[in-house]
């Protein structure tokens, strides 16, 4: 990864940082508590993408500076598409849900804020720990949105259809805590720690368990939302015996009778 000057990377939307085999990506806007904007959209998938390309990284862990996560879209920007005269859906390079397409675990360090867009990205990542005092909204319907970026697709699934109509038709803000009791959260641990305990988690994945079992079982999970169980089951049953004839399968049960920590392969880079 390119080193850079403390000087320019306060001028960066994305910090990216590596510890060890994970890499930290800090949305870097902390005056706007890292409020979503174009650029900051960019770099954060360039890092994605770098992240992808990158055998040694093996885990990601997404978080704020300063006192936000994310407080969602530019309210700035969001005012220049409201008046615009062309209201037709903007054109991108990648699809919003991009981060959802990553084959590598990622992990939402919410340390504050996180509405709108800000909550979507969350949810993009595969598990999230909270702070118990941040703070989460959809906020949609509180701007005369609607429920935007797929969240009305994510959110019945991760904490079901009442649950999810409560957070989107209020659009009211929820703690951490609350956030928890609902499913939407996955851990909750004080604001001196949240960061050191996510690294720690993606560090535990990325040293036991196999990349390219990570990547295949996020697949099966993804997927398998929009399948039936039968068709789930066969897909595994195919995937089961691919997964025999890899060298992981091999070195799995060598590392557990060793009793030694496992040399999987790094992820095959597409």
């Amino acid at each position: 990864m390119i080193e850079r000057s403390p000087a320019a990377e306060c001028h960066e939307p994305v910090l990216a940082e590596r510890r060890g085999p994970v890499l930290v990506l800090t949305l870097n806007r902390p005056e706007r508590l890292n409020a979503w904007t174009d650029e900051l959209e960019r770099r954060y998938f360039e890092l994605l993408d770098e992240a992808e390309a990158d055998p040694d990284v093996r885990a990601i862990v997404v978080t704020g500076a300063g006192r936000g996560f994310c407080a969602g879209a530019d309210m700035d920007d969001r005012h220049e598409a409201s008046t615009a005269d062309d209201l037709r859906p903007v054109q991108r390079p990648r699809p919003r849900a991009f981060p959802l397409t990553v084959r590598k675990p990622m992990i939402a360090a919410i340390n504050g804020a996180a509405a709108g867009l800000g909550l979507v990205e969350a949810l993009y990542c595969d598990l999230r720990f909270s702070t118990p005092e941040a703070k989460l909204t959809t906020a949609f319907v509180r701007r005369g949105l609607i429920a935007e970026y797929g969240i009305a697709w994510l959110l019945p699934r991760l904490i079901g259809p009442s649950r999810a109509l409560d957070l989107l038709l209020s659009g009211r803000v929820i703690t951490g805590e609350e956030a928890h009791r609902l499913g939407l959260i996955d851990r909750v641990v004080d604001s001196a720690n949240l960061l050191t305990v996510a690294i720690d988690y993606a560090t535990e994945l990325a040293q036991f368990s196999s990349p390219t079992s990570m990547s295949v079982i996020k697949e099966q999970v993804y997927q398998g939302l929009d399948i039936d169980f039968d068709t789930a089951v066969r897909v595994a049953d195919r995937l089961m015996v691919e997964s025999f004839r890899h060298p992981d399968a091999a070195e799995g049960v060598r590392s557990y009778l060793e009793k030694r920590v496992p040399a999987f392969q790094a992820l095959d880079v597409k």
